[in-house]
């Protein structure tokens, strides 16, 4: 499924908090909508599910303005989670499918794997209030995905997940992929969208900033940047020569240079003053391109994208 959003707009009362965005999601593609909390991704997501109508501007599935039917054929899990709690695990995976008009004749046999695969499989005649949260989360991502989809809008999936947990459902979704879904998810993680995005759209104050592919995005900004990771201080990295800019993560440094540095005149330089653990020659990642593009404030971004690069 094609989406594209046409110059839509959303404001409530005196605040913007969707200012003439466009986007194009190609068919299977996983697109990220990136920024900081507030910066208007989930007010997007709600307009594109229909929940919130835009002020102006258009949104079209293949070419179509959505119809009362869409939803059917999309899965959506928004940022507040909500289940049944009475009902099992069983109960409402099934309900939800009938909900999308999923032929029963299909559900039974995917209830099973599906709980399974999410590591549920015990809980199936549980009640959902006896579930713990990463749990639920897990469950609702199966009522998600169990109707198979064309298009699938996540909203901070991962949000609350442990690192096991966010692997697994990250597994589930390059295995959707590849079988042609269509995904949308918006996060203020960077790393999440540098590990599993092909497009990325940034957003900043209701407004985007840059979007493209992510290659496209990342050539852009060259491969003038450096990643450290130190025991000791490091803090005299910053009056190197050539040294353009740090981001200081205590042990974990990402520095930019200046246009004509030679990054193993920095490593020399670096070599005599402490123990240096990592060194990699890298491409700028999402969080230093974001902050650079839609100046926020570094605390309102969540995490260095630890890329892989040329190690010394």
């Amino acid at each position: 499924m094609y989406l594209r959003l046409e110059n839509i707009r959303k404001a409530f009362d005196t605040k913007v908090a969707v200012d003439n965005l466009s986007l194009e999601v190609p068919r299977g593609a996983i697109c990220g909508i990136i920024g900081p909390n507030g910066a208007g991704k989930t007010t997007t997501i709600r307009m594109v599910m229909n929940i919130t109508a835009p002020d102006s501007g258009r949104i079209l599935l293949d070419g179509h303005q959505v119809d009362g039917d869409f939803r059917n054929h999309v899965g959506y899990l928004p940022e507040e989670r909500g289940l049944y709690k009475k009902m099992t695990c069983e109960q409402v995976i099934t309900y939800m499918a009938e909900l999308k008009a999923y032929p029963k004749a299909k559900i039974a046999p995917k209830v099973g794997p599906w709980l399974e695969r999410m590591d549920l499989g015990q809980y199936r005649y549980r009640k959902v209030e006896e579930l713990s949260k990463g749990m639920q989360q897990k469950l609702q991502f199966i009522t998600t995905v169990l109707h198979e989809p064309d298009l699938l809008i996540l909203d901070e999936l991962f949000s609350g997940l442990d690192p096991l947990n966010t692997e697994l459902i990250k597994d589930v979704i390059l295995d959707l992929k590849r079988r042609g879904t269509t995904i949308l998810f918006s996060t203020h993680v960077m790393e999440q969208a540098e590990k599993l995005c092909d497009h990325i759209c940034m957003i900043s104050h209701g407004r985007k900033v840059l979007d493209g592919s992510l290659g496209d995005v990342k050539s852009r900004f060259g491969k003038n940047a450096v990643q450290l990771e130190i025991d000791g201080d490091g803090a005299f990295v910053r009056s190197l020569p050539g040294v353009k800019d740090v981001t200081d993560f205590n042990r974990y440094l990402e520095l930019t240079l200046a246009d004509g540095t030679e990054p193993d005149a920095i490593l020399r330089a670096v070599l005599g003053r402490v123990k240096v653990r990592r060194f990699a020659i890298v491409e700028p990642s999402l969080y230093d391109i974001f902050i650079d593009i839609a100046k926020v404030d570094p605390s309102e971004v969540h995490g260095p994208a630890k890329t892989g690069g040329s190690h010394a």
